[in-house]
């Protein structure tokens, strides 16, 4: 849908679905929020004395 200026204000429906859409995203970024998991956790799956042992 191209964007026309001077173009009246979005129907209803329109006003719903960009609603609905807005809602979608924010589940989806909570969503990811949940499940992200913390670097620190991350860094600490390795030990350190695998790294220290070339040296």
């Amino acid at each position: 849908m191209d964007s026309v200026q001077g173009e009246p204000t979005p129907s209803r429906g329109e006003q719903i679905q960009a609603a609905e859409h807005e809602q979608a995203k924010q589940r989806l970024l909570a969503q990811a929020e949940r499940e992200r998991i913390p670097a620190e956790e991350t860094t600490r799956a390795v030990p350190d004395r695998r790294w220290r042992r070339g040296q």
